[in-house]
C-alpha cells in the first residue's frame, strides 16, 4: 500500500507547512507496516489533485488494480477536492472510519451522492469486481492518531526529514 504524502494540500494552507521529506519520514514512522510505504510519487509525477494522480498512476502502471484508501475525515470534505466526481469513476473508494467523523462523513455531499453505489463493509474483498462509481465504509477499529496529535507529541518532527533533504 502505498501512503500518498501530497507535496502541497491544496485545500491547505503552505504557511506551517513542514517538508515533504520531514512529511515523507513521520508517514513512514508512523505506518507501522513493512507493506506501508510512504511516497512522494506525486513530486515525480507533477501531480496536484487526486484524480490527477490517480490517471497518471493508472497509465504508468496498466495492469495494477487501485483502490483510494481515505479517511472520513477526507470524506467530510471530498466534495470540495478537484473533479471528485472523475475520481470515483475511475478508482474505487474504501473509507476508514475516523473518531469523531463517522455521523458527518455519512451524510457529507460526497456520500450523499455515493448513496447508490454504496458497497457493504462484507463485500470488501471483491471490491475488484465493482463496477465504478463505487466506495464502502470500512468497519474497522479505529485509531485514536491523528496528524495533529502526532506532531504535536514530538514538536520536533520536522526537524528528523531535514536531513534526507
Amino acid at each position: 500500500m502505498w501512503w500518498l504524502v501530497s507535496p502541497q494540500n491544496p485545500l491547505k494552507p503552505l504557511d506551517g507547512m513542514a517538508p515533504i521529506a520531514a512529511r515523507v519520514a513521520a508517514a513512514s514512522r508512523v505506518a507501522g507496516h513493512r507493506r506501508i510505504v510512504a511516497s512522494a510519487i506525486e513530486t515525480e509525477l507533477g501531480t496536484r489533485y487526486a484524480v490527477d494522480t490517480v490517471a497518471a498512476l493508472q497509465r504508468r502502471y496498466p495492469a495494477v488494480a487501485f483502490i483510494w484508501l481515505m479517511g472520513a475525515d477526507n470524506l467530510v470534505q471530498l466534495h470540495r477536492w478537484s473533479r471528485w466526481r472523475r475520481l470515483a469513476r475511475i478508482v474505487p473508494i474504501a473509507v476508514f472510519a475516523r473518531p469523531g467523523y463517522m455521523g458527518k462523513a455519512l451524510t457529507a455531499p460526497a456520500m450523499v451522492w455515493f448513496r447508490r453505489w454504496r458497497h457493504a463493509s462484507a463485500s470488501a474483498r471483491r471490491w475488484r469486481e465493482w463496477r465504478l462509481p463505487a466506495i464502502v465504509v470500512l468497519d474497522i477499529r479505529m485509531s485514536p492518531l491523528s496528524a495533529t496529535a502526532i506532531r504535536s507529541a514530538d514538536p520536533n518532527w520536522a526537524d528528523r526529514g531535514r536531513a534526507s533533504r
